[in-house]
């Protein structure tokens, strides 16, 4: 069944009452209970707490930027407050609810840490710690309660000027955390050590965003740490992976995570990877006529920013990548990705991450050949087949192939 297309006029009618875009919940007053279930809680300027740890770095204004920490008010282990690794099982409104007791103090900065006062360098501080820190914050006027949803790092909370910050206690910063960041190595080389040695990304993300890690050093807005962090180890592991054998045969991956559908097809080819994403009508993002939207590589990988997919495009390619990096394989491999209504508000490119993976470890089978895998891809999607095949390049390509002209015909039947 198609649902309705959401639009302004719709809202006018339902006021949230009636559900008329089609949408299980009504994404508008979804966050304004949540902000209200918090406000008694973060009423007042004063806030002590643990930091998850987080930090957050804007884009707006670059290279003036704004950065600040973020700090619950409570105590004790709020690490998944901040950490999607720990969000699997959790729903869209939990992680707002999360995102809504984080309130950030902000101040304006100049990119160039070495400009930096103590409040930075207490951030800094923060940002290395890899458990929950005491801290506290004094702000200029009580934060204002708004929870917004984002396609690229998880929601931000309430915000308010920061006058003051304060580390109430010494955070847990590793020896190894030190050594790369005393030894000003350069941004890949730190990256690739720290994920080597089992350092989650998400903490990679967060030093970078510091103005931590690299050579000239500057703050680096949380969204451009996000995919530059993915991306730098991606195509690391796409230089390894280049090395290992074709797996065997076609094999077909599926998962539904948080109202998204993840589909993942590899082939017994050389490496090549492609996204191809449709946000369903109804959907937050969604036209009356959705159009799948793509991008690719192959061995030799991108030059540049992809057109399309921006950030998604980062995180899906290296769950398959570690996929096939810890079974010592290569492989062509697309990534179809539907959005569906019940993703109502987007908290982060961390489920596109996480549910590809989660893909990866949920086969739905191995096939002899392309055409059968495919017929098990379209029997799980909405978004006619057809269209996909149109958008593919990897698919479109092989479709030339004199070799495979029958399948084609047989799958759009």
């Amino acid at each position: 069944m198609n649902a309705p297309v959401f639009n302004s006029k719709l809202c006018a009618v339902c006021k949230g009452r009636k559900l008329l875009c089609g949408r299980p919940t009504c994404p508008i007053l979804e966050r304004f209970r949540v902000a209200q279930s918090v406000e008694q809680k973060l009423n007042k300027r004063h806030l002590f707490g643990s930091s998850p740890p987080a930090i957050f770095v804007g884009e707006y204004g670059y290279p003036k930027v704004r950065v600040g920490p973020l700090v619950p008010p409570m105590e004790g282990d709020t690490s998944y407050l901040d950490n999607p690794l720990k969000w699997e099982d959790k729903t869209i409104r939990d992680v707002l609810y999360y995102r809504s007791l984080l309130v950030m103090g902000e101040v304006e900065a100049d990119v160039n840490v070495r400009k930096s006062g103590r409040i930075l360098s207490q951030v800094q501080e923060l940002a290395m710690s890899v458990k929950p820190v005491d801290s506290e914050i004094l702000l200029k006027s009580k934060p204002v309660l708004k929870v917004i949803p984002s396609e690229f790092a998880p929601p931000i909370g309430p915000k308010a000027e920061l006058l003051d910050f304060e580390l109430t206690e010494n955070p847990k910063i590793p020896q190894r955390t030190e050594y790369v960041v005393d030894d000003e190595l350069k941004a890949e080389e730190a990256i690739m050590r720290l994920y080597n040695w089992g350092f989650d990304e998400y903490y990679i993300i967060r030093l970078l965003s510091a103005g931590l890690l690299g050579v000239d050093r500057k703050l680096v807005p949380t969204r451009w740490s996000i995919t530059a962090v993915q991306d730098t180890i991606g195509n690391n592991l796409r230089g390894e992976i280049l090395h290992y054998p074709p797996i065997g045969d076609y094999e077909v991956y599926f998962y539904r995570f948080l109202g998204n559908r993840y589909a993942v097809l590899l082939m017994p080819e050389s490496y090549a990877f492609e996204l191809l994403e449709v946000w369903l009508k109804g959907s937050l993002f969604g036209a009356s006529e959705p159009e799948v939207i793509h991008d690719y590589e192959d061995f030799r990988g991108r030059k540049e920013y992809v057109k399309e997919t921006a950030g998604a495009y980062y995180a899906a390619r290296l769950s398959v990548l570690e996929n096939l990096r810890k079974r010592k394989r290569q492989a062509r491999a697309v990534v179809f990705r539907e959005v569906t209504p019940e993703y109502y508000a987007p908290v982060g490119v961390w489920q596109i991450r996480l549910g590809v993976k989660k893909a990866m470890d949920n086969p739905i089978g191995r096939f002899g050949t392309l055409n059968e895998a495919l017929e098990a891809i379209k029997g799980r999607l909405e978004h006619p087949f057809e269209k996909y095949l149109e958008r593919s390049y990897i698919l479109g390509h092989l479709a030339k192939q004199k070799t495979l002209d029958q399948w084609l015909g047989k799958v759009l039947t």
